[in-house]
C-alpha cells in the first residue's frame, strides 16, 4: 500500500524577499531527497489559488495577507517535509545575512551609485514602484537617461517625470520599460544583436527583442533600441518618450531606417507618430498593433501588420531591397504555413479544437491575438484585445484562449516568466490534459537576463504533455517560436534543438508560430 505524502506550510508575517531569491530557495528544495514538490512565494491571492490548486496548501496554514512569506512543501513523509521547512528557513537567513553584510559596499541609492561612478550617464532602475519614481527623479536631476524598469509608478508621477526629461533633453523610458539597446548595450531583458542601419523606438519590451532579434538574424542591425513603457502611449501620457525617441533616431546619422513599435496606442498619439515620422526622410515603419489602415502616412512610411513583417521590411530598406518583393515572399509563406497546417489537422483528434497560447511575452500574446481573431470567432485572455473576451478566471482555459503570463497577476511575488517557467510548465500540462485543446503554443524568450536554458524547463513538459494527450485520443500539436539569437547566452540553436527533440514543431517567429497554430484550429 502506497504511502500518502505530507503537506506542511510555514508562513512568515510581513517577511519580504525579493522574487528571483523566492525561485532558487524553491529550486533548492524540489532538488532534496524525498520532496515532491515546493513552492516559495509571496501571499498575495494569485500565489494562493496556485498552491491550493497544486495541493501545496495545508489546512492549518491560517490567514495569509500578501505581505507574508509562504513556504509550502509535499514531501514523501514527515521527516523529509520539517527538514526541507528547516532548510528553505537556512536558505532565506543566509541570503539576508550576505545582503547585509558589509563587505558588500553596493550602493543603495542611485546618489549612492553616482558617487562610486562619476561620470554615469545612464541609471537603470528596478525597485517597488513605491519608491521608483523618487529614484528616477533623483538620476534625472543628476542628468542621467532613465530606464525605469519598476511598474506600479503613478501615471502622474510617469507625466511629471518625462515632462522634466523632455525639457532637459533626457530619456525616461518607463515606467515598465523592460528592453532597450543603447550604443550596443542591452538593459533589461536585450538580445545580443548585432549592430546596424536600423533604429527602434518601442512601446512594447518584448516587441522591441523580436523585431530586433528578426532584424539581426536577418543579417542587418541595430543602432539603438528605445523602449518607452507601454503607458507613453496613451492619450493621457500623449506620447513623450516615443516621439522623443523618434526625433532622436531621425537626427541619429547612423540610424538609416527607423522601426515604431508599439501595443494599443491611442488614436491621438498615432497621429502625432506619424506627424513626426513625416518629417523626416528617413523610411519608417510603423507596426502599431490594433490600428487599422485608415491613416494618410506620409511618402516615407509604411505599415506593418506583424513584427515579423516590420523586420522584413526594415531590413529590405536598409539593403535598397524591392518592398513588394518582401511582401510577395512574405504572402507565399503564409501560404505554406496554411497548407501545412491542413496536413498537422490530420494527426489530431476531431473533438480537439481550441489553441491555449502561454506567453511569456506580452507583446507576442497581443500580435497572436490580433492575428488569431481574423479567422476565430473569439478569443479568451486575462489581457484581452476588448472587454468581452477577459477571462473570469485566468486560472481556467475556455474557447481558444491567449494567456500573458508576465501579467502583474502572476508575476507579484514570482519571477517573470522569461525568467521561471514553473507556472507554464504546470499550465502545459493543465491544457494536455483539457480533451478540447488542439494547440499549445509557446514563446520562448532569450537574451540578458532570461533564463540561462528556458528550452530545458519548457522540454519535460511538452514531451509528457505530448504524451498526456497521445494517449487519450490521438494527440494535440505543440508551437513554439523562439525570439533570440546565436549570440544569446543561451543560444538559439541551441534552445531550438533542444525544443525540437521534445516534440515541439518551432517557428522562425511569433507571428508564425500564431498563424500556424490559428490554421490548426480553423484550417478552413
Amino acid at each position: 500500500m502506497a504511502t500518502r505524502s505530507v503537506v506542511k506550510t510555514i508562513v512568515e508575517k510581513g517577511a519580504y524577499h525579493d522574487s528571483v531569491v523566492l525561485m532558487l530557495v524553491t529550486r533548492d528544495l524540489m532538488a532534496r531527497e524525498g520532496v515532491l514538490d515546493a513552492s516559495v512565494v509571496m501571499g498575495n491571492d494569485m500565489n494562493l489559488a496556485l498552491l491550493r490548486r497544486a495541493g501545496l496548501l495545508a489546512n492549518d496554514a491560517g490567514d495569509i495577507g500578501p505581505n507574508d512569506l509562504v513556504v509550502a512543501v509535499r514531501a514523501k513523509n514527515a521527516t523529509a517535509a520539517d527538514d526541507a521547512l528547516a532548510e528553505a528557513t537556512r536558505l532565506l537567513e543566509a541570503r539576508s545575512v550576505s545582503e547585509s553584510s558589509p563587505g558588500t559596499k553596493r550602493p543603495r541609492t542611485i546618489r549612492g551609485a553616482l558617487r562610486a561612478a562619476p561620470g554615469t550617464n545612464v541609471a537603470v532602475i528596478s525597485v517597488a514602484g513605491v519608491y521608483a519614481a523618487s529614484q528616477a527623479w533623483d538620476a534625472l536631476l543628476a542628468g542621467c537617461h532613465v530606464l525605469l524598469f519598476s511598474d506600479h509608478v503613478s501615471l502622474e508621477d510617469e507625466i511629471a517625470l518625462k515632462a522634466y526629461a523632455t525639457e532637459h533633453g533626457l530619456l525616461l523610458m518607463g515606467p515598465g520599460a523592460g528592453t532597450a539597446i543603447l550604443n550596443g548595450v542591452g538593459l533589461g531583458f536585450a538580445n545580443a544583436v548585432s549592430r546596424g542601419p536600423v533604429g527602434v523606438v518601442s512601446a512594447a519590451g518584448t516587441g522591441l527583442q523580436e523585431v530586433s532579434a528578426l532584424i539581426s538574424n536577418a543579417g542587418s542591425g541595430i543602432t539603438q533600441g528605445i523602449g518607452t513603457g507601454g503607458r507613453d502611449v496613451s492619450e493621457a501620457v500623449g506620447g513623450a518618450t516615443m516621439l522623443q525617441g523618434l526625433e532622436a533616431l531621425q537626427d541619429d546619422p547612423a540610424t538609416e531606417v527607423i522601426v515604431v513599435v508599439s501595443k494599443v496606442a491611442s488614436r491621438p498619439v498615432i497621429l502625432r507618430v506619424i506627424e513626426q515620422a513625416g518629417r523626416s526622410s528617413k523610411p519608417t515603419i510603423l507596426a502599431l498593433m490594433g490600428a487599422a489602415h485608415e491613416f494618410t502616412l506620409p511618402r516615407n512610411t509604411v505599415q506593418a501588420s506583424t513584427l515579423r513583417e516590420a523586420a522584413a521590411l526594415a531590413v529590405a530598406f536598409a539593403r535598397d531591397d524591392d518592398i513588394e518583393a518582401v511582401r510577395a515572399r512574405l504572402g507565399a509563406e503564409e501560404e505554406e504555413i496554411a497548407a501545412r497546417a491542413v496536413a498537422l489537422r490530420q494527426g489530431i483528434d476531431p473533438g480537439r479544437r481550441y489553441i491555449r497560447g502561454l506567453f511569456s511575452g506580452g507583446t507576442l500574446c497581443e500580435e497572436a491575438m490580433y492575428l488569431w481573431t481574423k479567422r476565430l470567432d473569439q478569443v479568451w485572455s486575462n489581457a484581452p484585445i476588448d472587454n468581452a473576451s477577459r477571462l473570469p478566471d485566468s486560472l481556467e482555459s475556455r474557447g481558444h484562449t491567449a494567456i500573458d503570463m508576465g501579467e502583474e497577476e502572476f508575476t507579484a511575488g514570482r519571477p517573470h516568466p522569461m525568467i521561471d517557467n514553473r507556472l507554464r510548465v504546470d499550465r502545459v500540462l493543465q491544457e494536455a490534459r483539457d480533451p478540447e485543446t488542439a494547440v499549445i503554443l509557446l514563446d520562448v524568450v532569450l537574451g540578458h537576463g532570461a533564463h540561462p536554458d528556458p528550452a530545458s524547463e519548457l522540454a519535460p513538459a511538452i514531451a509528457e504533455a505530448r504524451d498526456i494527450a497521445s494517449g487519450r485520443d490521438g494527440g494535440l500539436l505543440v508551437v513554439a517560436s523562439i525570439t533570440g539569437t546565436e549570440g544569446d547566452p543561451q543560444g538559439l540553436s541551441r534552445q531550438r534543438r533542444t525544443l525540437e527533440k521534445a516534440g515541439a514543431l518551432v517557428m522562425a517567429s511569433n507571428a508564425a508560430a500564431a498563424l500556424l497554430a490559428g490554421a490548426v484550429a480553423d484550417p478552413a
